[in-house]
């Protein structure tokens, strides 16, 4: 996954109205009302049926590392689907998305302006346009790079030329060197 991956996931897991469960027993009971059957758990998470059954009646209580992690990951994925759908639609329709990172953005300027890459650290709220392209290209399987664009594209139009009422000759924004990304919305 790649960093914008990663923040999206964090606005998601931020949107859940109630925790996942906790215990090693509860999530897996969880995962076995989702999939089905403790043979369908066994193999997303790459353990033995058995050993699914034993972490469900609680005579194992504790999973290996690798193994929580995976069982953790499975969890959260299918954890409240309407809460994050709605907060997607809503943020794709009518609020938008704010993005607070501290990145280097380059940009292609006009001859005697400076177009020096340099770090700048930025909170924009982009509007629903571009939550929507963000949430459809990484629907549509898009790499980090691809969706770096998008935002980068949304920095331009609302920071960089504040709507087209300034730095009209600005053509294209980079934005490379993310020290941290976070989205909201």
């Amino acid at each position: 996954m790649g960093e914008i991956d990663d923040a999206i996931e964090r606005a998601d897991r931020e949107s859940f109205t109630r925790q996942p469960p906790k215990t090693l027993k509860g999530q897996i009971g969880y995962l076995i009302k989702q999939l089905g059957s403790a043979k369908a758990v066994a193999q997303e998470i790459g353990v033995t049926a058995d050993s699914v059954n034993r972490y469900r009646r609680g005579a194992r209580k504790h999973a290996r590392a690798d193994v929580a992690a995976k069982i953790e990951d499975a969890v959260r994925a299918r954890w409240q689907p309407q809460v994050r759908k709605r907060r997607q639609r809503q943020a794709a329709t009518a609020t938008g998305i704010t993005v607070e990172t501290r990145a280097r953005f380059g940009y292609t300027a006009p001859i005697g302006t400076t177009d020096d890459g340099r770090f700048r650290r930025l909170t924009v709220h982009l509007p629903p346009v571009y939550a929507q392209r963000l949430f459809d290209a990484r629907e549509a399987g898009a790499s980090d790079q691809q969706m770096r664009g998008i935002i980068a594209e949304g920095f331009k139009d609302v920071y960089f030329q504040d709507g087209g009422s300034r730095a009209t000759g600005l053509t294209d924004v980079t934005l490379n060197d993310i020290d941290y990304l976070d989205l909201d919305y």
